[in-house]
């Protein structure tokens, strides 16, 4: 089995990278950007190219790493060299049922990754077509187990729901972390120094988080006194509907997440 990433940017470069310690896969990356080839091949020792192969195998897997606007373009050129051979999607937006159509083929699986995958701490959603068997799904999974963990969605609706909570979330978590070092800087800290404790604290918080069996909210109440200071800045973000707002915003999120994939996947 030979995998080929068709894109080689950020994404899919953090797969690669988890897939070559791996060291019992074949992988062939397509990208217009010569240097950008030279550093994969240079790094994880992949072989590249800067056109499409000319025939696949039934065996093989292509993963699709471009830009939505580019997907359909692909898709209809790879259609005629496929031979069978199983599609794996990480591009935005694009539903399985247009990626079936310009390929003529409906053995595909759709990915939402996150960029926490870049340091092997994503998180991919996974949908699969109707032709995905079984292999497939493991041979999926095994790809994107390389920059993370997965999560298989029953429904392609799935991908909106987890576009809006892990595939956007890290912004959502890094508007937080902007918010806690200006708030250091407001009291005296340089940038180097509020960086760091700021980002420490969430590792802290996180890691606590992960090992307590406690719900989240009860975590939150223990840092909290009758009077006391946590309960003064918990009771301004009541006040101003921050919660509230973090859970429209993802709302939001959900439903553009819907509308671009209506809008890019028409012919």
């Amino acid at each position: 089995m030979q995998i080929t990433f068709i894109g080689g940017g950020n994404m899919a470069t953090a797969i690669i990278g988890g897939l070559v310690k791996q060291d019992d896969h074949r992988i062939h990356v397509v990208d217009p950007n010569s240097d950008k080839l030279a550093e994969l091949a240079r790094d994880f020792g992949v072989t590249t190219g800067n056109a499409l192969p000319e025939t696949l195998g039934a065996d093989d897997i292509v993963v699709l790493a471009v830009k939505p606007q580019q997907l359909r373009e692909v898709c209809q050129t790879l259609s005629s060299r496929l031979n069978g051979g199983m599609v794996l999607s990480i591009a935005a937006g694009i539903r399985v049922d247009a990626m079936a159509r310009w390929l003529g083929s409906e053995r595909i699986v759709r990915v939402m990754p996150n960029t926490p995958a870049m340091v092997g701490k994503g998180v991919s959603g996974l949908f699969a077509g109707a032709a995905v068997g079984e292999q497939d799904r493991e041979s999926a999974e095994t790809i994107m187990q390389a920059a993370g963990i997965t999560v298989w969605l029953k429904d392609e609706v799935g991908i909106d729901d987890i576009t809006c909570v892990s595939g956007s979330g890290p912004a959502y978590v890094f508007y937080f972390i902007e918010s806690m070092i200006e708030a250091a800087r407001q009291v005296g800290f340089d940038e180097a120094e509020a960086r760091r404790l700021v980002l420490a604290t969430f590792d802290g918080a996180v890691e606590l988080a992960r090992q307590s069996p406690l719900p989240v909210a009860t975590l939150r109440t223990n840092v909290m006194s009758k009077g006391g200071t946590t309960e003064r800045a918990i009771a301004r973000f009541e006040a101003e509907g921050v919660k509230a707002a973090i859970v429209a915003g993802a709302m939001d999120c959900r439903d553009r997440s819907i509308e671009m994939g209506q809008q890019l996947s028409q012919d």
